[in-house]
């Protein structure tokens, strides 16, 4: 890798960056993120509004996004081609600073899928089918929650499989997923009928049997295509199995590394919450002077960036360990659970200081905030990640 950056450079580029965590990334990916925030700021920010009132997503700005390479930036990947995990996270922290749907449909491809592959895949399925989930020729998402098993899913998961020689058989029904629209295939995760073990299976979405009908009515997330998926009788080739899911501690395995991810993006939603707001008070007059010059904005401002800060250092040392190697539940768990309820008394407050005008998606703050009510519940709810933390802290279970 290259020099790392000046601290006049990364504070600059993220204000809301306090304590300088970004003077840890190097030149090149910060370079690579100044492109992204070039095509954010021009191609991507001015349809947010319109988008996200319609309940659509711009898919015009995907190609945009998948030009910039955002996976392999040049100049910004070791030996093997790969990024750093300090880069990845800004990534995830820059898309969230603009817009939450935004993170979300770039991750379930450049994390939760490409993660599942590369993790749960053999060495020959990663080699072969990651290049291609980088360059986006070859796309997919992630499909384990059910419609009646979500926190629960470890236990309850319904969907099944069964082998019949050559081709596995696919039973069952999943949730939320986003993405599924557009996708090449569906990861998804099945419990085979021979040894009550979760597997994982690609499902190429046009095969027969898969029926998928888009979740309407939704007031966080709008933009972002969530789907429910039926699968009846549907058949796919053994080869179609992610052969290193054998069962749920695989599946968990990979939720250590997704929860990061997550928690990043918690990260930035704050962070674009926060600049909007602040934005705002400096040029809003009451009273014969701006709302950032009175005593009661300043102290939420003064929180709010408390809040982004503390989440940046928190999720910045988990990523530093993990790229160490240390990978743990409770690690990941305690970061999304922190930096997602500081996001939502951050939001809060960010709506607060922008007042009536704080409802509308002119000032961009209602959008973040109502999206924030969608980051905290997806990977892992609050309770559920508090448990988990709890077990790792006393060393007894209090769900099973």
């Amino acid at each position: 890798m290259s020099a790392r950056v000046s601290a006049g450079d990364a504070a600059a580029f993220y204000p809301s960056d306090r304590y300088g965590y970004s003077e840890l990334l190097s030149t090149p990916e910060l370079a690579a993120l100044g492109q992204l925030r070039t095509v954010l700021d021009k191609q991507v920010a001015p349809l947010l509004g319109e988008y996200w009132e319609a309940g659509e997503f711009p898919y015009q700005i995907r190609q945009p996004l998948v030009d910039l390479n955002l996976m392999a930036p040049e100049g910004a990947t070791d030996s093997q081609g790969r990024t750093s995990g300090l880069y990845t996270g800004f990534r995830n922290f820059e898309l969230a600073r603009t817009d939450a749907s935004v993170a979300t449909f770039y991750n379930a491809q450049s994390g939760l899928f490409r993660t599942t592959v590369l993790k749960g895949g053999s060495p020959e399925q990663a080699a072969d089918l990651d290049p291609k989930i980088r360059s986006f020729e070859y796309t997919g998402v992630f499909a384990l929650t059910e419609p009646d098993h979500g926190s629960d899913i470890a236990g309850g998961l319904e969907t099944s499989a069964w082998r019949e020689g050559d081709n596995w058989v696919i039973n069952g029904a999943k949730r939320w997923i986003g993405g599924a629209f557009t996708a090449d295939v569906l990861a998804v995760f099945a419990r085979d009928e021979a040894d009550g073990q979760v597997k994982a299976f690609l499902v190429p979405r046009e095969t027969p049997g898969v029926s998928m009908s888009k979740i309407l009515r939704k007031t966080s997330l709008r933009m972002m295509q969530n789907a429910d998926i039926e699968l009846r009788a549907v058949r796919v080739p053994d080869t179609a199995r992610l052969s290193n899911i054998n069962s749920f501690k695989d599946v968990a395995a990979l939720m250590r590394r997704l929860r990061s991810d997550v928690a990043w993006i918690a990260c930035g939603l704050q962070a674009g919450a926060y600049e909007a707001a602040l934005r705002y008070t400096l040029e809003r007059q009451q009273f014969g002077r701006s709302l950032a010059s009175f005593q009661l904005t300043q102290q939420k401002l003064a929180t709010m960036a408390a809040n982004v800060t503390a989440s940046l250092g928190m999720v910045v040392r988990l990523t530093q360990r993990q790229e160490e190697g240390i990978f743990r539940d409770e690690d990941s768990a305690m970061a999304k659970m922190f930096t997602c309820t500081a996001m939502r008394e951050t939001v809060a407050l960010a709506r607060e200081v922008v007042g009536g005008n704080g409802i509308t998606l002119d000032t961009d703050v209602a959008r973040f905030h109502a999206d924030a009510e969608a980051v905290y519940s997806y990977e892992g709810t609050h309770d559920i990640n508090a448990l988990i933390l709890g077990r790792a802290l006393t060393g007894t279970g209090a769900f099973r």
